[in-house]
């Protein structure tokens, strides 16, 4: 080794580099052992999923009330599937014949496990078929035992495995004869969602990891760098899986099937926009920079606190969820949660390691070099986000005011969103099994069979609870306990009466059907109770009522204190908080004209409006935390006017990537035939494309320019001396690592001159009224 000092100091920086590589390389490592243990978590999540709205009912619910009753009456819970059987001509007496055969064998139909047949999931076997009305239609009601309802048979849910079972069975035997089968009821539609959500665990994966490697190999016109984002994102939601995994299966955590989705998604997309963030600033530096480890330091930095930022009103927007009276809700708040912390840890700590040891090169072909040319020299310049940043420093006003009409424009039609809820059979946007049935079931049989509400009632009121259901339209057949013919069971003084709907139990002229009722039952008294499930979907869409008006608030409030504390400032977070509130309506409003218009929906779950406000206002901020911490950066050397224009120029490229790949990331549950998700996908796509394109590109920026100073009240910004960048010339300190060995830090770079944009005072309100930099004072604002 060299004695002189230069030697001293190139052996010093060589063993720094080796130190980092080997920290780079272990933290590459924990990762992989991370990656390794949750990967499989993440598709295992569906085994702990639930997807039944009674066990995401609060307990204060009437249905709730019901349900334990109900319980407590009979011996073992069931679950119902209904087999239909219809000839549209009439049944035969040979039909007839056949479809008794078909009941008699259906407890020892074998499953896929051959070892295990229907008989041993069912409270009894089945009675005889009930002939319809009109002669061309019989059911057969099948009780499965609730309680059996996750058992495992070949590796899919008992649930599953006795519906294919029934399906299988009845096409061979009696369809063959030109009869049509179908099995619906709550177990048929149930076996029917966990086909749908079979997807989650694979293919909404690919799809979504796909759409954002196409993407980002087309903003880095990279083949390495998306490759090492994309890993980053599924370490980030292995770690998740960690977590979420256990809580769910003990019950700390109510995970369904959306939320699972959901989380996927939510990580993929979110830490590839924490991912972007922080390459952008690493590439910035990289043209300053001859050590990636000094870049990568200060990129780090600089990134870490809008970040952490955004990661925390996200996370603490979610967890605002858990004021939820509704399971499924509360549940999504802690798993996106931890969804979102997931990917905050991977970005900022395995993306880093993976930059710093594969160094420019990840970068390939177009490898920054020390060339000193900055993003913030595009303002005024013939550049996309120089030419939008020079249209807001030349006609401010103009640009907010316009902007702001049409996004009033379009907020208009929030009224029109259909948000009341749909028909069970509505769900599913391709046709099932399970729907087709109930349609048949409707033909030939009160639509509501197989589905009863149910009344908990004192015994002494039995009676006046009877003469109620009989009087009021749309209920037939009511009767005092669960057996017909048998006496009802009594506990604590209390019985159940049932009756049948006419209309379908999942249909709202069901749920206004139960809402009479419950008013009528009321003059009987306080204690008679109405359940059954057409009571529990009325429940859920109460409760999503409910949430609306208490969680949209306090969300906001949590952002704006976010916002205050890391601005620093009042103004400037009311109007970040006030623009993405009028993005999310005017999303809103779009959406109700597609919905109603275009795709025809039939409407929309009740937590629809709030799943699309959570992401929407939560995820939506981003970009304007993004936005906003570079500007205030740039202003306290630039001023405030200045600093927008260069804030909006340098960030305009990465940000409207970041929305990209979240529109595109959230549009991957379309996938999934399911309405609430594909409604959420166009709500959240739609939404955070006009929060990067407009809101943020234009109405923020406008108006903050319009402002001035006084954005940044009640404090003012202190200025502080121009930041000159570290160049070249200036060898790191001895012993700080260097991670380009062919580094050259004793060159001195030669610079071009360099225009100094017109200096603004910042001291008072309106100081900077008169001061806006022009596109050709900021054109080389980036020294």
């Amino acid at each position: 080794m060299s004695d002189t000092p230069g030697g001293s100091r190139r052996s010093s920086r060589s063993k720094g580099r080796s130190a980092v590589r080997w920290v780079a390389a272990l933290a590459v490592l924990v990762w992989l052992a991370i990656g390794g243990i949750g990967g499989p978590l993440v598709g295992q999540l569906s085994e702990v999923a639930t997807n039944d709205n009674a066990n995401f009912l609060p307990p204060s619910a009437e249905s709730t009330s019901v349900s334990k009753l109900v319980q407590r009456t009979s011996d073992t819970q069931t679950l119902p599937y209904l087999v239909v059987v219809e000839r549209p001509s009439g049944l035969t007496p040979a039909d007839l014949a056949a479809v008794q055969k078909y009941v008699a064998g259906i407890p020892g139909l074998r499953l896929a496990d051959p070892s295990r047949t229907v008989g041993e999931f069912l409270q009894s076997p089945p009675r005889a078929a009930i002939p319809s009305q009109d002669g061309k239609a019989a059911l057969v009601p099948v009780s499965f035992l609730a309680n059996k309802a996750e058992d495992t048979v070949a590796g899919n849910t008992a649930l599953y495995a006795v519906a294919q079972a029934l399906r299988d069975s009845a096409t061979s035997t009696l369809g063959a004869s030109g009869l049509g089968t179908h099995v619906t009821g709550a177990g048929g539609f149930f076996a029917d969602f966990i086909i749908a959500f079979s997807g989650i665990d694979g293919i909404l994966l690919l799809v979504a990891l796909g759409v954002v490697f196409v993407i980002l190999l087309i903003v880095y016109r990279s083949p390495i760098l998306p490759f090492a984002v994309l890993i980053t994102a599924m370490f980030g939601l292995s770690l998740a899986a960690l977590v979420v995994y256990p809580l769910a299966k003990n019950g700390a955590i109510s995970l369904s099937g959306q939320s699972q989705g959901i989380l996927s998604i939510l990580v993929v997309g979110a830490a590839t926009d924490y991912a972007l963030l922080l390459v952008a600033r690493f590439k910035e530096e990289l043209h300053d920079q001859d050590s990636t480890w000094a870049a990568m330091k200060i990129a780090w930095r600089a990134a870490i606190e809008p970040i952490a930022a955004s990661a925390a009103t996200v996370v603490l927007g979610l967890l605002c969820l858990r004021l939820s009276d509704l399971g499924s809700t509360k549940g999504l708040g802690p798993v996106g949660a931890l969804g979102i912390v997931g990917a905050f840890v991977a970005s900022l700590t395995f993306l880093p390691a993976v930059l710093l040891l594969i160094g420019r090169r990840i970068f390939w072909p177009q490898i920054p070099r020390v060339d000193h040319v900055h993003s913030a020299d595009a303002v005024g310049t013939r550049g996309i986000w120089g030419r939008v940043a020079g249209m807001v420093g030349r006609r401010p006003r103009r640009t907010w005011v316009v902007t702001l009409l049409a996004l009033v424009a379009c907020a208009a039609f929030l009224p029109t969103l259909n948000a009341r809820g749909v028909a069970q059979s509505d769900l599913f946007l391709t046709k099932v099994d399970s729907v087709t049935g109930q349609e048949v079931l409707a033909r030939h049989f009160p639509a509501g069979s197989g589905s009863p509400v149910q009344v908990a009632t004192p015994q002494d009121k039995a009676d006046a609870v009877v003469q109620v259901l009989g009087s009021t339209p749309g209920v037939s057949n009511p009767q005092v306990g669960l057996v017909p013919g048998q006496p009802p069971k009594v506990v604590d003084g209390q019985v159940v009466v049932e009756a049948t709907l006419d209309a379908p139990a999942d249909s709202v002229a069901a749920e206004n059907t139960v809402e009479t009722l419950r008013s009528s039952l009321d003059r009987v008294g306080a204690d008679v109770l109405v359940g059954g499930q057409t009571a529990t979907n009325l429940d859920v869409r109460l409760a999503s009522e409910r949430d609306l008006k208490v969680i949209i608030p306090t969300i906001l409030a949590v952002i704006f204190v976010v916002l205050m504390l890391l601005l620093r400032s009042i103004i400037a977070p009311l109007v970040l908080v006030a623009a993405n509130v009028l993005s999310f309506a005017a999303t809103m409003g779009v959406a109700a004209v597609a919905f109603n218009h275009v795709f025809g929906f039939p409407g929309s779950d009740p937590s629809t409006p709030l799943y699309g406000f959570v992401f929407l206002v939560a995820l939506g901020i981003d970009y304007s935390i993004f936005l906003m911490t570079r500007v205030r950066e740039e202003s306290r050397s630039r001023g405030t006017r200045p600093g927008i224009l260069v804030g909006l120029a340098v960030t305009g490229g990465v940000i409207t990537s970041a929305g990209i790949v979240l529109a595109s990331t959230f549009s991957a549950l379309a996938v999934l035939p399911i309405l609430f998700l594909v409604q959420i996908a166009f709500i959240v796509a739609f939404g955070v494309l006009l929060d990067t394109l407009v809101v943020r590109s234009l109405l923020v920026p406008a108006v903050s320019y319009d402002l001035g100073d006084r954005i940044w009240w009640p404090i003012p910004l202190r200025a502080r001396g121009r930041h000159e960048r570290p160049t070249a010339s200036k060898a790191p300190p001895e012993g700080e690592p260097d991670a380009q060995p062919d580094a050259q830090p004793d060159a001195e770079p030669v610079r071009a001159p360099v225009a100094e944009p017109v200096a603004e005072p910042v001291a008072g309100p309106g100081s900077d009224q008169e001061s806006a930099v022009d596109s050709t004072a900021s054109r080389r604002a980036g020294d």
